[in-house]
């Protein structure tokens, strides 16, 4: 699987065109990294006006955003995330507080653990060695997959090690069990991707873990081409949009990019919106729409062209991609 999904991203991007019209314009697989910035609350609104093709959502907190919480699950599902360990290993607050949105009427049937727990917190990872991951877990996590609902591995960055910390966090999870008197593993329903390179490298990290988690389905709960040109930005977002529609396995993705271009820390071109918070090409694509023209740094005036077609290259490309994977 991983030598076949890396030929077909190979062969993708040896026909990819340098301009690329949108891929998709609409997807149930689509979600929203929600990444609030205090100083432009105002763009919070953008993800949620109509028409919009996002279906979910989640902030890295257990909780709802306070401006998203009365609507419906049915209209934009809320996955509360389990971000690192809290400051007392017996701490059972994210259980709590789940348990507590579920009683009073929030139905929640998904749930994140922990953010990229092999980064060290200047990265924005939770920094979490695989025995403390796994005593949280048991203490937050397993409790709420036995009242039935789905729950995701960690989120591991895209560096190789994140694969080894995974299986080092599941046998120290299994051996905590196991001391409490359990037989059975930890147990997981879906994995979780962060990436952040090209598309032949995303391509070929979604088969390493199809290797290592046969028979799992993947949420890609963070991705972008970062620091990039716009033009291969562009044409990164719309194969790689094309190439998780067409995936049965690939049950959920959410572009990282939810922010203004001048605060970016995967480059202005990543960014859904410009430095004056209007929506870029990418933004109104990736919310169902035709493109807006506007580019990153703030200028309007069509940059690639915004029809949403995709062209036969691409299309010849995603068949091969369709074949083998």
């Amino acid at each position: 699987m991983l030598h076949q999904i890396t030929l077909a991203a190979t062969l993708a991007a040896a026909v990819l065109p340098s301009s690329v019209s949108a891929g998709p314009l609409s997807s149930p697989k689509r979600g929203l990294v929600f990444t609030p910035n205090d100083t432009t609350r105002a763009d919070d609104s953008i993800w949620i006006e109509k028409p919009s093709s996002i279906t979910w959502y989640y902030n890295y907190e257990p909780e709802p955003e306070p401006d998203y919480a009365k609507i419906s699950q049915s209209e934009l599902e809320f996955v509360p995330m389990l971000w690192g360990a809290p400051s007392k290993l017996d701490d059972t607050s994210f259980l709590t507080n789940v348990k507590n949105q579920i009683k009073n009427g929030r139905k929640i049937t998904n749930v994140l653990s922990f953010n990229e727990p092999d980064g060290p917190y200047s990265w924005g990872g939770s920094n979490m060695d695989v025995v403390t991951a796994a005593e949280v877990w048991v203490n937050n996590i397993e409790p709420l997959r036995e009242m039935g609902l789905r729950v995701g591995l960690p989120a591991c960055t895209g560096a190789p090690t994140g694969i080894n910390w995974l299986r080092n966090f599941l046998k120290a999870c299994s051996e905590r069990i196991s001391e409490s008197g359990q037989t059975k593993n930890c147990t997981y329903d879906f994995v979780t991707l962060h990436w952040y390179g090209n598309f032949d490298g995303l391509a070929s990290h979604m088969g390493t873990y199809s290797a290592e988690f046969p028979n799992k389905t993947m949420w890609i709960t963070e991705y972008n081409l970062a620091d990039e040109s716009l033009a291969n930005t562009q044409a990164f977002y719309n194969i790689s949009a094309e190439y998780f529609d067409r995936l049965d396995f690939v049950e959920r993705y959410s572009l990282f990019g939810a922010f203004r271009s001048d605060a970016s820390n995967v480059g202005p071109n990543a960014a859904m919106l410009n430095k004056n918070g209007q929506l870029t090409d990418i933004g109104a694509w990736y919310l169902g729409r035709q493109g807006t023209g506007i580019i990153p740094t703030g200028k309007s005036g069509a940059y690639l062209s915004t029809a949403p077609q995709v062209s036969a290259a691409l299309l010849v490309a995603l068949s091969v991609l369709a074949l083998v994977s």
